[in-house]
Order: structure tokens, then C-alpha cells, then sequence
């Protein structure tokens, strides 16, 4: 079921800062941290899960099972990318019912054609605004509960300007969306504009290493009219950063005995983080007495 915390919060006007999650050591590192909301991103997703790019490749089979992990994995309310509903208006509904199902809180949607690109990298091209109108106006009818989010996500911005963005901003509020997220803004003074045309509960898609869109603090991006700030990228490209740095000095010395401080995570920790206390203690609570053994 949903978590109507975070349908709260933002009634509330509580910003709320979302790290990405991409796997489930991930998912729990930033569950226990006291975020709000996490973001379970499709790009760090399916590279983990798959090993292949962020392009519309990665079904809705392979999705959902993941993001059910996240969900059933971590306490905190979970918003899940599902890409553009993985086809059409019936693919939109089944796609709303499972995910609700999996435990998600939120389901992000997008306006790109199919097969979709990552929202920061080139090429990608739009289906007719009205059309994903009737998407939005059936993840609403199909969702079981209020408190399932409805984020409307469109990536006209880059090909078809900000005016066609702010406008299909606006029409999928109409349709019914929750949340509005206008992809790839490319200044401070786009993102200002859309907080001030937009009435609605805005995301802002903080991609680290590189993206498209300035990277705001959280204070700024309420003052603009944002009430999310997602980060999808920070937990795989530091993973990343500390998996090749590792690596690579395990490759140059034939041992990681003097890897620098912080990039190796305690082992201990490591067994914490991944429940083994409770296994230890269930171990010992239905330990079996050791059978003496027979005289020769």
C-alpha cells in the first residue's frame, strides 16, 4: 500500500529531499538516514539489474519486481520510475496497478515516445500532449488509493521549448496529476519561471556529474514554488567513483591493505545493514544441543 506520509508532507509544504536508490544496499544506507521520501531511479536501476543503458529496453516485468523490493525492503514511502507506462493507455493502467500493488507511493510517467531516453541525455522526442493527457487521466481512475502520487513528468523542454513544457505542465495537472516535473530546465531562470506559471506540486531533477539543469539548495527551490528535489544519480556515481578507485589500487598493489580511509566501508557495518544480527540471534535461539558423539 501506499505510504500517505508523503501525500502529507507535501500538504504540509514540507520540501522533501529524495536520493536516488538503484539497488537494494543502496535502499538501505539512505532508508535509515530519516529522508522523507527515496527515489528509486530507472537509469541506476537498470544498470544495476541489467548492465545496459537507460533507453527503453527494460520491461515492465523487470521493473516492477524491483521496485517491489525497494518497497517491501525500506519504511520510507518509495517514488518508482516507470518510464512512459511501458506502452499504451491499457499498458498505463496495468503498469499503475502493479506498481500500487509493489508497495510504490509514487509512479512517475513521461510524455516520451517509445522506446524513451534517460531525461538527460540527447534525442529524445514527445508524444502529442493530449495523449498523455488520457495517460494521466487513467493512472488516476486506476489507482486504488488517493495516497498512490501521480507524477506527470514530460520532456518537451529540450526539443520543443519551455513554452510547450510549461503548457503540458499545466494540461497534466488538468488531467489529474499530483505532481508536475518539467525535465531538463536549463537555467535558474527557467526553473524560476516554472515555479510561478505552474499551480502545482513541482519536481526538480537534480542529476549529478553533469546534467542538464543547475543544481539548486533546497531553500531556493521552495522559494521557486518546487516541493521535491530528486537526486537520482548521487548513490551510483559515488559507488561507482569508490568501485574504480578500489579497484584499481588492488590491481596496482596486489592487496587493499592501504586503501584510503572512507572508500572501504566497514565490514561489520556491512553485516548490520544486511540484517545478520537477527539471523545470529535466531541461530542461537533454535540451536540444536550437539549429540555426543558414539563410543568407538
Amino acid at each position: 500500500m501506499a505510504d500517505s506520509r508523503l501525500k502529507a508532507a507535501l500538504a504540509a509544504k514540507q520540501f522533501i529531499v529524495a536520493p536516488g536508490i538503484f539497488d537494494m544496499i543502496s535502499a538501505r544506507i539512505a532508508d535509515r538516514m530519516g529522508f522523507k521520501a527515496l527515489y528509486a531511479t530507472g537509469y541506476g536501476t537498470v544498470a544495476s539489474h541489467l548492465g545496459i543503458p537507460d533507453a527503453g529496453i527494460a520491461t515492465f516485468t523487470d521493473m516492477v519486481n524491483r521496485m517491489a523490493r525497494f518497497s517491501q525492503g525500506c519504511a520510507t514511502p518509495v517514488i518508482a520510475d516507470a518510464d512512459t507506462g511501458y506502452g499504451g493507455l491499457l499498458n498505463v493502467r496495468h503498469t499503475v496497478l502493479g506498481y500500487e500493488a509493489a508497495g510504490v507511493t509514487a509512479i512517475q510517467l513521461e510524455d516520451q515516445e517509445v522506446p524513451k531516453k534517460c531525461g538527460h541525455t540527447p534525442g529524445r522526442r514527445v508524444i502529442p500532449a493530449e495523449e498523455m493527457a488520457l495517460k494521466i487521466e487513467v493512472a488516476v481512475e486506476a489507482r486504488k488509493s488517493d495516497d498512490f502520487l501521480i507524477i506527470a513528468r514530460t520532456d518537451a523542454r529540450t526539443t520543443l521549448g519551455l513554452d510547450e513544457a510549461i503548457r503540458r505542465g499545466k494540461l497534466y495537472r488538468k488531467a489529474g496529476a499530483d505532481i508536475v516535473f518539467i525535465e531538463s530546465p536549463e537555467s535558474e531562470e527557467e526553473m524560476k519561471r516554472i515555479g510561478g506559471e505552474i499551480d502545482a506540486p513541482l519536481l526538480a531533477n537534480n542529476v549529478d556529474g553533469g546534467g542538464r539543469t543547475p543544481i539548486l539548495p533546497a531553500e531556493k527551490l521552495a522559494s521557486f514554488g518546487y516541493a521535491i528535489a530528486i537526486y537520482p544519480a548521487v548513490g551510483f556515481l559515488t559507488m561507482a567513483a569508490a568501485l574504480e578507485r578500489s579497484y584499481a589500487h588492488l590491481l596496482e598493489h596486489g592487496d587493499t591493505n592501504a586503501l584510503p580511509a572512507g572508500v572501504i566501508y566497514d565490514f561489520g557495518e556491512m553485516n548490520t545493514l544486511m540484517g545478520f544480527p537477527e539471523v545470529w540471534d535466531f541461530d542461537r535461539r533454535w540451536a540444536r544441543p550437539e549429540t555426543p558423539q558414539a563410543a568407538e
